[in-house]
């Protein structure tokens, strides 16, 4: 029989526990995806043209109010650009000798402003078009000449936030001629004769292009591009934020352009593969299921040790540190930059990552008005359509931006079809010349079907190839997937700017989260239509429930919530102590509770569910609910556990920084208060003071300082250091299933130091580090499938040590304009340092099952990630709107992760995945529609269909590939996207 017709799963409950795996195929387009993609395409062009007869050219604001007294020329032009929507162009150099500016008007003509500005400075200004441009006031050439000296002209092109060169920027005389783009550090020369032009034309996609009137300075200096979507944006958002050539750690940025092209179907994680210590995996296959690891540090469940902020706010589970990235699945629509710091990082967060920190920026509230509409379809039934609007700033200082798509899919495998509602909306009021208020909301709104690991054997001889789910069932007549994921997560937040004066702000943040939702399982047996690939008969189970005398249920199908409520507020005070030391210091302070209890969804033809208590004095040695006894439950019912989880945590911050010439340092310390608190509603009586728990705290802090020194123009150089502590995870605090405080649980530590080296020439750049970090009295609250038993148990382990050691290179090369190489390597050695134990192990039914009084680890090599990868890539334009990439990506050296009570013997080791690699590609075409910029991107990864595993758990340490679950690497799969752009 083949069972590959059913339709689609109509069970919406989710999946909580770690059953994973990964495949894709490459199918062709049907005929009616077809037809769906091009009645979208005719709907997204009768929508753009309506939208385009609805939106006005914006008119910036013409008047100004100040109120300085001694603020620096700087400053007051800075205070300016923000009211009056103009750009203004200005050489740092040429403001070394302004004079200090004091003045008061109110609701004044811009021009008028200006004179009154520059009146008795040694500098004078011009404008045009919408760039104010700050120049010589004895200049010889005016700004207006037609007739400019021929020159040879260069200067460099970066990001204004991050201070990163742009490669391949667009460098040219206004209204055509001469031109060309900077090179891989970001400069350019340019020769222009006489009558040539006066005005340079700056541009790169995803940024406002810059004009730069020619006055004789032949030297143009550092020109910063503002991103396209963040004209308004907030200290808090970049306060976190690594500069190249300056701050001392280990960094790589994704600009928006390398997302857009790139990303296709992928999840955030895919994206950063291109960098050293780095490796992705997408688990299951399922929607948002990626795990990420840096330098050996895991992403995932009870292994929290990679951070990620969305700007500024830290938005990792504070119950275990773990990162779910369907959550935020859309944010790839509305990020402008992404940026990885390995290591100890420049993040002032009061929880520190002991792996690396993940900064993700999004759009700010445009000062522009447009948008865009976007359409994608992809292999197994992808679909995507995306639309963002913003009003652009008003002359009263609001402006607003919404963004939203909707993402579905059949999966990557059978049964884990997927349907995702992405949202982004911000709203901004500039309330002075130097306050700044913005609202933003983002979050998803999700279901995904999920899937175990299983047996290399088993999916060799499965008929559906790589594409099997195990856990695939049918009732009805209708395919249906238990195991299926859902969950929403809206994120507000209230950010506040303040320029206080020329050299001092202050940035705050407030925010809420509230995720509610949770995953979808099984309870008892089903058996089989007929074979091991053959779905489950749950409606045998409906017949075998029903002759059930009592009219209990034997099988039945439950899901487990994790809702939380989440509150922070993060201030950061920023000054200026002289001309080369700043000074930031502010407090971060969190307040969170989780609630967790399972549901009864189906009872599969029963009555009820017998869920009664039992239980004695032992740990981990009840179940069911004690203020109901003789529990029966019904849809909807709570059943095997209820309990609530508090974490309250609070604390300061404060960095300083040096800078002067080619040499800079920071030096960073923090201290913070955690407190941990339990309620069990199920174990303990209503009536027992025990039912919540006491308070359990912890203190911690984090002491890290570096130093980047600029060798000349080309080179540099930079070390850091730092100790840290962090709290243990909340399952490590508390005996599993009790309020019992677990006496062997302390505080997480970390020492870790740093060596890097930078080279950046025209057409060839390079970075080198070197790291070590000792990781002590790490905690594990693992839980794990046992396929024999098929069952799931959890366990207990604590006093772990670990050494993360290793090499890392990353290097570009220009060797023509239309052409950039980029390449990484790394090489890393991570193992356990030392044996631990004892450690517990609980089964699903919350009872101590085991104790394993020694765990053997000492040498072994931590696993889950490939620990030696490399990765080469292409871009190339073929002529000036069209582009190709690829991208070679290799992993090696990788072992699988293991249950740790299993290493009750010495001398065992982990089975090891062989090596493999894959390539991607990607193409990129820039064309004009009605005189709208249009982009069409098509995405192939796995273009070779290479067949690799990608995860691996050998739970018995026997280091035999028979006796391993494992996940397949997903399949080639392609994504091709229309861009409009109003």
């Amino acid at each position: 029989m083949d069972f590959s017709t059913f339709p689609v799963p109509v069970h919406n409950d989710g999946r909580v526990n770690k059953f994973k795996n990964a495949t894709k195929g490459f199918f062709r387009v049907s005929p009616d995806t077809k037809r769906k993609f091009i009645m979208r395409i005719k709907l997204i062009a009768v929508l753009l043209f309506a939208v385009c007869l609805h939106l006005s050219a914006k008119s910036f604001s013409q008047n100004i109010t100040l109120a300085e007294k001694n603020s620096s020329l700087q400053a007051v032009l800075n205070k300016i650009e923000q009211q009056s929507g103009y750009d203004i162009f200005m050489q740092t150099e040429l403001l070394a000798g302004s004079n200090k500016v004091s003045l008061n008007v109110k609701n004044e003509a811009l021009t008028k402003v200006l004179d009154r500005v520059f009146k008795g400075q040694p500098v004078t200004y011009a404008i045009v078009g919408h760039t104010i441009v700050v120049k010589e006031k004895n200049a010889q050439t005016s700004a207006n000449s037609a007739n400019t000296p021929a020159s040879l002209y260069i200067g460099k092109v970066v990001d204004a936030t991050t201070k990163e060169p742009l490669i391949g920027a667009s460098v040219g005389v206004k209204g055509g001629g001469k031109a060309t783009s900077t090179s891989l550090n970001g400069t350019f020369k340019l020769n222009l004769d006489n009558g040539d032009g006066t005005v340079l034309v700056v541009s790169y996609i995803g940024y406002i292009t810059k004009e730069i009137t020619l006055s004789g300075t032949t030297n143009l200096g550092d020109i910063e591009l503002k991103s396209s979507a963040s004209s308004m944006h907030e200290v808090v958002v970049t306060g976190d934020v690594a500069i190249d050539r300056k701050t001392p750690v280990a960094v790589t940025t994704l600009n928006q352009r390398f997302i857009e092209e790139k990303l296709g179907s992928q999840d955030i994680p895919q994206l950063l593969s291109v960098v050293p210590g780095v490796m992705a995996t997408q688990g299951d296959g399922g929607y948002g299921d990626s795990r990420i690891n840096i330098r050996g540090f895991n992403s995932g469940s009870k292994k929290g040790n990679v951070a990620l902020t969305i700007n500024g706010i830290p938005v990792n589970d504070m119950e275990n540190g773990s990162l779910y990235w369907s959550d935020f699945s859309g944010l790839t629509d509305v990020t402008t930059s992404l940026q990885l710091q390995r290591g100890l990082g420049a993040s002032k967060i009061i929880v520190p990552s002991f792996g690396g920190t993940i900064n993700i920026t999004t759009r700010g509230t445009e000062t522009e008005k447009g948008g865009y509409i976007s359409q994608g379809i992809g292999s197994d039934g992808y679909e995507k359509t995306a639309v963002l609007l913003s009003t652009g700033l008003d002359k009263n200082g609001w402006a607003a931006t919404f963004q939203g798509s909707r993402t579905q899919g059949r999966g990557n495998a059978d049964g884990l079809n997927f349907l995702g509602y992405n949202y982004f909306f911000n709203i901004s009021k500039q309330l002075t010349s130097s306050q700044t208020l913005s609202l933003s909301v983002m979050g998803a709104n999700q279901t995904h079907g999920q899937r175990p690991d299983e047996l290399i054997s088993d999916w060799q001889n499965a008929p559906q190839g790589i594409r099997w789910n195990y856990e695939l069932g049918v009732k009805d007549g209708k395919q249906i997937n238990p195991y299926n994921n859902n969950f929403s997560k809206p994120l507000f937040s209230l950010n506040h700017e303040w320029n206080i004066n020329g050299s001092s702000s202050l940035s705050t943040v407030l925010y809420a989260t509230y995720g509610t939702g949770g995953g979808g399982g099984i309870q008892g047996e089903a058996p089989r239509v007929s074979n091991l690939y053959s779905p489950y008969d749950y409606t045998a189970a409906e017949k075998a429930n029903f002759a059930n005398p009592d009219g209990s249920a034997s099988t039945y199908f439950y899901s487990s919530h994790n809702d939380h409520t989440w509150y922070g507020v993060r201030s950061t005070y920023r000054t200026e102590l002289s001309k080369s030391i700043n000074l930031s210091a502010g407090v971060d302070l969190r307040s969170y509770k989780g609630t967790h209890y399972k549901t009864v969804t189906d009872l599969l033809g029963a009555d009820y569910v017998y869920d009664p208590f039992t239980g004695n004095s032992a740990p981990g040695s009840r179940s069911g609910d004690i203020n109901n006894p003789e529990h029966r439950a019904i849809v909807g019912d709570k059943i095997g556990y209820y309990n609530k989880d508090n974490v309250i945590s609070g604390g300061a911050f404060a960095q300083a920084e040096y800078s002067k010439d080619d040499f800079s340092a920071f030096v960073t310390v923090t201290g913070t208060g955690t407190g941990n608190k339990r309620t069990d509603l199920y174990n303990y009586l209503n009536s027992d003071p025990n039912q919540t728990s006491k308070y359990v705290n912890f203190f911690n802090y984090q002491a890290k300082a570096g130093a980047n020194y600029n060798i000349n123009d080309a080179m540099n150089v930079f070390a850091n250091v730092g100790y840290m502590t962090k709290p243990p995870y909340f399952d490590n605090i508390f005996q599993k299933f009790t309020n019992n405080i677990n006496p062997s649980s302390v505080s997480e530590k970390l020492l870790s130091y740093e060596l890097g080296y930078g080279l950046k020439l025209a057409h060839f750049s390079a970075k080198l580090n070197a790291y070590r970090t000792s990781y002590n009295d790490e905690s594990f609250a693992t839980a794990y499938f046992d396929q024999p038993t098929n069952q799931l148990y959890t366990v207990n382990v604590a006093g772990v040590d670990e050494l993360h050691q290793g090499l890392e290179l990353e290097m570009k090369l220009k060797p023509i304009k239309e052409v950039t190489i980029s390449g990484m390597l790394s090489y890393g050695d991570w193992h356990y340092t030392n044996d631990a134990g004892p450690s517990t192990v609980y089964n699903s039914q919350q009872q101590a099952v085991k104790t394993v009084n020694k765990v053997y680890l000492k040498d072994i090599k931590v696993g889950d990630a490939a620990q030696t990868t490399a990765a080469l890539g292409a871009d190339i334009d073929i002529l000036p709107d069209l582009s190709i990439g690829g991208n070679y990506f290799y992993y090696g050296n990788y072992y699988s992760d293991f249950n740790f009570a299993n290493a009750g013997t010495a001398g065992l080791s982990p089975y090891k995945l062989p090596n493999y690699s894959i390539w991607n590609l990607n193409g990129v075409f820039r064309f004009k529609i009605a005189g709208l910029d249009a982009v069409l991107i098509g995405n192939v990864n796995n273009l070779l269909n290479t067949k690799y595993i990608a995860d691996s758990y050998d739970g018995n340490l026997t280091g035999n590939a028979a006796n391993a679950l494992v996940y397949y690497g997903l399949g080639r799969t392609f994504v091709t996207s229309l861009k409009i752009k109003f």
